[in-house]
């Protein structure tokens, strides 16, 4: 039998597998384990039925704050607890809405099979391995997949950001790594001593302890660092912003399955993965100056005619329907929307002459981290589905420098012997954006066919590693050996010393910062963005508030 026959025949099984009956542990709460529908629409009611939260009215933000902050996610939530620890009143305006957490019950849902909760007004999704999902209720879900011409772009659209749809790969990059990305731009030795610590702290990563990676769904993760060992590479532990005893929880029957059985792209139900909800945004709130306003969609910035900033925001339904439209104003303006988000509302502000004085920069330095997904196949057998924790990941400078990472295959058992990696490589490969007036969209010049050179150098430990393991690369016909067609680490844009000062203070505007991945130039140097961009934006928020300004 051919090889890429095997393999149609035998993804053909896992998706069954997936959606098929599950053996449910014997507990009060086994009823609520109940596999959910597969991709179809669930019907908004449904959705309602299991996550009421999701409809009562979000806090209502007021006609002026002396701070406002765009988004929620790393860099917005820093400012927004660190501008009101300072004493000013803040709001924080996000678009997507506030999820609860439960040990028990499925708040989102899961990656293979998922329902409109996974996606942010979109009714179909093609993840990682390659198998389409959908279609699902248009609604409000957690995941925003925006599409360009020949890249999409994983986005977070919910309270928390990325930090919700994220792996919780939380590390910061070497320094010759580092600094090939920032040319100068940021100190990292300053970084390292002061800034890197200040977000630990904060976020608490930790590695994978061993009784975990002992445990069956983290065997693709042993056989992944058993191959890198073979094929020459030292698979080193990385730090994830798990709770490593729900996480226990969940393998001792104590909690719903969700991280130990494959799920973190939309969300975890019980709150294994310590996203911003559970550290920067509640100890903003904790103050009594911070206001985080769900469901509200920036759509335009500009100024008024005495100098504050407008910011033009819609009150959404669940559905995505407008249910108010308001003028909001801010003495200072913080954007933390994310590279895309930010990005978008600069650019029109510029081409509109909201804010004229707004440098050729915007829209510019834009890059993926050097993101692509790596997919092997026919590997060992496993035991049940793949774990989402990363364990570990290794470093190769033989071409562009990059790092491996042990990522899992969503939803699809490891008795199909598919086992997946997440590659980042310094790519200087830059793309760019560009306003439309005509149709008031924002288009990406991004290349046919990406990046050859990210996909050269990963492909060669790709071969190297499926050489070592005697696993085969890819897994047609459903996906590549190596895909960078999507980044889930979008960063540019607004870079730091181009459209901003070294601070994020946006030139040309007094009072207007950028907090995100925006002010990255296109790469945090081989390594996950999430840690550097907290890191960063504790450091120029540090210095925004001391200096007034």
């Amino acid at each position: 039998m051919k090889r890429r026959q095997l393999l149609q025949w035998a993804a053909a099984g896992a998706v069954g597998a997936a959606l098929g009956p599950a053996t449910l542990p014997s507990t009060r709460a086994a009823s609520s384990l109940l596999p959910s529908a597969s991709a179809v629409p669930l019907g908004v009611p449904t959705i309602r039925s299991r996550v009421p939260e999701l409809w009562a009215d979000p806090p209502r933000p007021p006609d002026h704050s002396a701070v406002i902050v765009i988004g929620s996610g790393f860099g917005a939530s820093v400012a927004a607890l660190r501008f009101a620890q300072a004493g000013q009143q803040v709001t924080v305006l996000e678009r997507g809405m506030r999820w609860p957490r439960d040990p028990w019950r499925e708040i989102f849902t899961a990656d293979m099979t998922a329902d409109g909760r996974g996606l942010w007004r979109q009714q179909s999704f093609t993840n990682v391995t390659g198998m389409p999902v959908g279609p699902v209720d248009r609604f409000g879900g957690v995941l925003d997949t925006t599409r360009y011409d020949n890249l999409t772009v994983w986005r977070g659209a919910a309270v928390g950001g990325g930090s919700v749809v994220y792996t919780g790969v939380t590390i910061a990059p070497d320094k010759r790594f580092f600094d090939l990305s920032f040319g100068g731009r940021v100190d990292y030795d300053e970084m390292a001593s002061t800034w890197y610590p200040a977000a630990r702290r904060m976020l608490r990563p930790s590695p994978m302890p061993d009784d975990v990676y002992a445990a069956p769904a983290f065997a693709h993760s042993r056989t992944w660092d058993d191959h890198a060992r073979r094929a020459g590479f030292d698979p080193q532990r990385v730090d994830g912003t798990w709770n490593w005893s729900i996480v226990r929880d969940e393998l001792g029957g104590r909690s719903r399955p969700s991280a130990t059985v494959g799920q973190s792209t939309f969300g975890n139900s019980n709150g294994a993965k310590q996203d911003l909800t559970q550290n920067y945004l509640p100890q903003a709130e904790a103050t009594g100056r911070a206001l985080i306003a769900h469901s509200h969609e920036v759509a335009a910035i500009g100024t008024d005619t005495g100098g504050r900033y407008r910011v033009e925001v819609r009150r959404l339904d669940p559905e995505g329907t407008v249910l108010e439209s308001r003028t909001l104003t801010a003495d200072r303006l913080v954007l933390g929307a994310g590279s895309i988000g930010t990005t978008e509302l600069l650019l029109r502000a510029r081409d509109t002459g909201a804010l004229p004085n707004l440098n050729e920069f915007v829209g510019r330095g834009w890059g993926t981290n050097g993101d692509a997904f790596m997919t092997r196949s026919l590997g060992p057998m496993g035991g049940g589905p793949q774990g989402a924790p990363c364990a570990s990941r290794i470093v190769d400078e033989s071409g562009l420098p990059l790092t491996v990472e042990n990522w899992y295959v969503p939803g699809v058992p490891t008795e199909m012997g598919f086992l997946g990696s997440l590659g980042m490589t310094i790519d200087p490969m830059r793309g760019e954006f560009r306003y439309d007036a005509a149709t008031d969209r924002i288009a990406l010049t991004w290349p046919a066919g990406g990046s050859r050179d990210t996909v050269a150098s990963l492909r060669a430990v790709q071969n190297r590693m499926a050489q070592a393991g005697r696993t085969v690369v890819s897994a047609e016909p459903f996906t590549r050996d190596v895909d960078d067609t999507f980044t889930a680490h979008p960063l540019g844009g607004a870079v730091l010393g181009d459209v901003t000062d070294g601070y994020g203070r946006v030139e040309g505007h007094a009072g207007l910062y950028v907090v995100d991945g925006a002010l990255i130039p296109g790469s945090t140097g081989a390594a996950n963005p999430s840690l550097t961009i907290t890191a960063l934006a504790e450091r120029n928020v540090a210095q925004i508030v001391s200096t007034g300004g």
